[in-house]
């Protein structure tokens, strides 16, 4: 339930309603820290440039969901901005074009995680949803500094937001939404994807989203409002992008590898030993040295040239992280569809809510079956490319930003 402050601003007169139809929103957001060092890699002088040339910089990457919210949020007539509060070049061109202080080596808490031992990152994955709470205070979650936050709370002083959408609940803490809401915000959103972390006081947030269900359920369980909202794919993409290159890949896998995916790391594995597996991503220091996936490396891709690898593809793999458990969920069911790749993904219980197996994308719910669909596909370009044009298909009319941003809207009026 919204708390009964927040009903009362919202519901009281029809004139409060139609506040509604035009009010200022601000997305927040968090990027992984090796996608942040590419992209300053990759232009050199952007983290002295201003702030709206690292933010253009930063949307035209095309990586995660860029400003595909906020850009939807404005085409249905609100004002949008969004605030990256991880990335400290960004941060400190916005404060020091506004008079504040954020040195680049503030620091942000960062996360001591890749300085355990490998075995010991193994042994503790499957403990994060209770181990949480310790994380944050022993220095192996992420945080923002003390300066940090205040930035972000100067810039919703500044654009004066009477909705947020937090995509990142863990860089933005409970604490911090409630100073927020101190300035005035009027409805606090957050959208996350794995279990709550336990013992934290979520009632800080007007509405929970997720991808998962039983996510959902979870916050329900604890008294907060909570929806399901799945991810989605920008179709701007495609007009960002350059002509689709010539499929020079058989197989290719884009994503993580880490101690939480050990169900993909054994299917990986299983698929590299039998097929020209491309694997992109990250390899984790708790990947023993023998793992055949350490020679189907190819490096790291982000954003644009991520989708450019999909699209060389002629078969794109989908393995949900552990604790997805039975629910479909993830950005590459929409990223890879999106683009047109073909897709075989793990078979889900619900997944036939979003796709339908067979039809839009392939499924595989062993790993002995995935390698034989490998081969069955590859073997027969007109039904790979007749599932491939469904999902698409699918993709564009079902599940883009624009609905989900409808959908958001739905659950607050």
């Amino acid at each position: 339930m919204f708390c009964r402050d927040t009903l009362s601003r919202i519901c009281s007169t029809d004139q409060r309603r139609e506040d509604w139809s035009s009010m200022r929103t601000l997305v927040l957001n968090a990027d992984y820290p090796r996608f942040l060092a590419w992209l300053y890699g990759r232009h050199p002088g952007l983290d002295t440039a201003s702030y709206a040339e690292q933010m253009a910089a930063r949307n035209a990457s095309l990586f995660g969901v860029a400003d595909f919210y906020s850009r939807n949020f404005t085409a249905l007539g609100h004002q949008a901005a969004d605030v990256h509060v991880n990335n400290l070049s960004l941060q400190s061109a916005w404060a020091r074009e506004h008079g504040m202080t954020l040195g680049t080596d503030a620091g942000l808490g960062a996360s001591r995680k890749q300085r355990l031992p490998g075995w010991l990152q193994r042994t503790i994955a499957p403990l994060k949803p209770a181990l949480r709470p310790w994380a944050r205070r022993l220095g192996l979650s992420p945080r923002l500094s003390e300066q940090a936050e205040r930035v972000v709370l100067a810039q919703i002083e500044d654009f004066k937001p009477e909705l947020i959408l937090n995509q990142d609940v863990f860089y933005v803490s409970t604490g911090l939404v409630r100073r927020m809401r101190d300035l005035g915000v009027r409805v606090v959103i957050g959208q996350v994807g794995i279990e709550p972390t336990k013992g934290e006081d979520w009632n800080a947030y007007d509405l929970m989203l997720s991808q998962l269900p039983r996510v959902v359920g979870s916050f329900r369980a604890a008294g907060v409002r909570a929806e399901v909202c799945h991810l989605a794919f920008e179709p701007a993409v495609l007009d960002a992008l350059s002509l689709a290159p010539t499929p020079d890949i058989d197989v290719s896998f884009v994503g993580s590898v880490s101690e939480d995916h050990r169900d993909r790391i054994a299917l990986l594995e299983f698929v590299a030993e039998r097929h020209d597996l491309k694997l992109w991503g990250n390899i984790p220091n708790s990947l023993p040295v023998t793992s055949p996936l350490r020679r189907c490396f190819q490096g790291e891709v982000w954003g644009s040239e991520m989708y450019d690898v999909l699209r060389r593809s002629r078969i794109s793999l989908n393995s949900h992280i552990d604790m997805a458990g039975e629910e479909a969920g993830n950005m590459r069911l929409f990223e890879a569809t999106g683009v047109g790749s073909f897709l075989l993904t793990d078979f889900k219980r619900n997944l036939h809510t979003l796709f339908e197996p067979e039809r839009d994308v392939a499924v595989w719910r062993s790993r002995e079956e995935c390698s034989a669909a490998i081969e069955r596909y590859l073997g027969d370009n007109e039904k790979r490319m007749e599932i491939a044009a469904n999902g698409q298909k699918q993709t564009l009319a079902k599940h883009t930003f624009r609905g989900r941003v409808e959908e958001i809207l739905r659950f607050i009026q």
